[in-house]
């Protein structure tokens, strides 16, 4: 006797980069697999659409990028549903990190044959968070990308904003509480890491995973803005927790306290604002994925 058909909210951001893309196959490929998509209430957002089909369906798919899965999290810890992913974002770094399909109908078609991974979420100020929260050049650059320049120039314009940016980053003072410490530095950037990439290609810390109970901190304290550039390589490996002028470390608490109130972004949206306190959220929420042995590094 074959087994009823899942029931799978199908929620897709149209403001995406990608969010035009056309759901008709996708819906095909789902039912071919035994789950049934729903489609959310018009002239809704996410949340409310979870929440309010909580008990009418199995789970969560949702197309969109980093942005839209983070503005979902909340409502999905309430309801316990599991998530999938259809990756129509710029960057999709959760995506990159789960080891995911990054072609929208190769990941509707592994859907139906995965099984939901538990995963931590980061927590800040009461905001959930996926892959990493900074202050700093990060949420200066946050601000600076547009969703029409995503659209535009794809993984490149975090390039093109960035280029902005630098000409006008300052050092900044910040006060670190964690595991029994305090420690005052000088930095242009502090961040605290739940999953592995970040920022259309950069990696957090290069053994990082988004459910090993942890936070991974850097602060970047360089003296020009320049050593910056010098430090691309191994941000994009993960490596620059080695270099002289980066602190880095690992926790799963942290508050960061800084003069006046700074700009906290948290999966490329600007959430809430210093002071900070962070934790881990260990294995609250699970997501349709590759067991974490089957995940590949370099994802």
């Amino acid at each position: 006797m074959s087994q009823p058909a899942k029931r799978a909210l199908l929620c897709c951001n149209s403001k995406a980069r990608n969010g035009n893309f056309s759901l008709d196959e996708v819906r095909q490929i789902l039912r071919e697999g035994g789950i049934e998509p729903v489609d959310p209430p018009p002239d809704g957002d996410a949340c409310g659409a979870i929440r309010a089909l909580a008990d009418q369906v199995d789970l969560v798919i949702l197309g969109g990028g980093d942005g839209t899965m983070n503005a979902a999290a909340e409502a999905l810890v309430e309801t316990g549903l599991p998530l999938a992913i259809l990756p129509l974002g710029t960057a999709n770094d959760l995506a990159r990190s789960l080891g995911l399909p990054l072609d929208p109908l190769a990941a509707a078609r592994f859907i139906p044959k995965a099984q939901p991974q538990p995963v931590d979420l980061g927590w800040v100020n009461g905001h959930y968070y996926f892959n990493v929260a900074s202050i700093g050049f990060s949420a200066e650059l946050a601000g600076e990308l547009t969703s029409e320049a995503k659209k535009r120039f794809g993984v490149f314009g975090y390039a093109v904003a960035a280029v902005r940016v630098l000409r006008r980053v300052r050092p900044f003072g910040v006060t670190i509480e964690h595991d029994g410490k305090v420690e005052k530095v000088t930095t242009i950037q502090v961040s605290v890491g739940n999953g592995r990439h970040y920022g259309g290609g950069m990696t957090v810390e290069q053994e990082a995973a988004v459910d090993d109970g942890n936070l991974d901190f850097y602060s970047l304290e360089i003296a020009h803005w320049w050593r910056l550039l010098a430090l691309l390589p191994a941000l994009r490996r993960g490596t620059h927790g080695k270099a002289a002028d980066v602190r880095a470390f690992k926790t799963q608490e942290i508050r960061l306290t800084t003069r006046k109130p700074r700009p906290i972004n948290t999966d490329g949206e600007l959430t809430t604002h210093t002071p900070a306190h962070f934790k881990v959220m260990p294995k609250i929420l699970r997501i349709y994925a590759p067991p974490a042995s089957q995940r590949s590094r370099h994802s």
